[in-house]
């Protein structure tokens, strides 16, 4: 089989965490991805043990630019390039997470008669994924209500797959706060924006730290490696109070054993692992995201008392004010942990998996 999903972890994660599901069921499978060239996915997936091909698709980008102009051509070109790659490996079924290379790899797979499933993360589809959807034999969803973007037989409420080592994070407490050098006895917040850092919340942290430091909270802060060398100059006077920045936490499970209180980007993936481990959050909505996608994710889980959610441009008046509040307040923490945790889909890999080997005609 086929897997294509790329451009951001948010889209090759799923496909990563699909592929292995599948090979746990079905060892002997054969397994392709196909991505775009010069993204992300053409690293990351080879990480993950995968062989992958890339097109020279790109997207169009929003301000007008030169490059807008090349578009139908390289289009073009991903396609004949995907038809080939589809003729010469022969898959049973293709699977597309979102992400430019998806388009074309499953326009032209369902165009000579393979099945394709669409895995859609977000609350509000992508244009990839809405452009696929009648091509599509079934498409797992995260989100309720999709079938204003989807047609209704074909939806299947999977929720997203997360990564294996976060199923669990209840035991890990003691371990957490020793990897981090922290204190057990106080409180702390975890901040994450993403494997990149996110600007916005970025600033917000670093011109509030004293805040956190006299109201004598810990603080783990992922930046990013962008804004790292600034939040060491900020962090550094208040080393003595736990406050730590690092550029990238490998260790997740052990970061979120340790959170009272996490605040994040509301991408589709962070969304469903605070879902998972069961943490009192404050989301801030990633503004530039397409289709104010991420805005959408966090109000899923605010609609339903599961999240607090601070925008991007009120970050710096508001967000260590309502973190402070937050992780004083351990009546609403436990009403967001536990509502949250309601909305948590368990094994969403292995049952997006058995849909793929359906579509496949896979006997057991």
């Amino acid at each position: 089989m086929i897997l294509s999903g790329g451009g951001t972890g948010g889209h090759i994660f799923p496909a990563v965490s699909i592929a292995n599901e599948i090979k746990s069921i079905v060892p002997d499978v054969e397994i392709l991805f196909v991505g775009a060239l010069g993204k992300m996915e053409m690293d990351k997936v080879p990480a993950a043990g995968y062989k992958i091909i890339g097109l020279p698709i790109a997207g169009i980008q929003r301000k007008f630019t030169l490059s807008n102009f090349k578009f139908p051509f390289l289009l073009l070109q991903s396609i004949l390039k995907a038809r080939s790659i589809v003729k010469e490996f022969k898959p049973d079924v293709v699977v597309g997470t979102g992400g430019y290379a998806s388009g074309p790899l499953l326009r032209a797979a369902t165009s000579m008669g393979i099945p394709a499933l669409i895995q859609e993360q977000n609350s509000f589809a992508g244009v990839t994924n809405k452009w696929l959807a009648k091509r599509a034999g079934k498409i797992c969803v995260a989100y309720e209500g999709m079938e204003k973007f989807f047609p209704k037989e074909k939806i299947i409420l999977t929720g997203n797959p997360v990564r294996q080592d976060i199923k669990d994070v209840s035991g890990l407490k003691t371990e957490g706060q020793k990897y981090f050098g922290l204190d057990p006895l106080k409180k702390t917040i975890l901040v994450i924006g993403g494997s990149l850092g996110a600007k916005g919340i970025n600033e917000a942290i670093g011109e509030k730290i004293n805040e956190l430091a006299a109201a004598d909270i810990q603080l783990v802060w992922q930046t990013g490696k962008t804004y790292f060398e600034k939040a060491k100059e900020q962090s550094t006077p208040y080393a003595d109070k736990n406050i730590k920045a690092v550029d990238f936490i490998s260790r997740m499970d052990l970061a979120y054993s340790i959170a009272d209180v996490v605040v994040s980007r509301a991408g589709a993936g962070a969304v469903s692992e605070l879902c998972i481990v069961k943490k009192a959050s404050i989301l801030v909505p990633l503004p530039a995201a397409a289709e104010d996608h991420q805005t959408q994710n966090a109000m899923s889980l605010v609609n339903k008392n599961a999240a607090l959610l601070v925008k991007d441009v009120e970050c710096k008046e508001k967000l260590v004010k309502e973190a402070i509040a937050l992780i004083s307040n351990s009546i609403l923490q436990k009403e967001l942990e536990d509502n949250c945790g309601k909305l948590a889909f368990h094994n969403s890999a292995n049952v997006i998996a058995k849909e793929v080997l359906k579509l496949a005609n896979y006997k057991s």
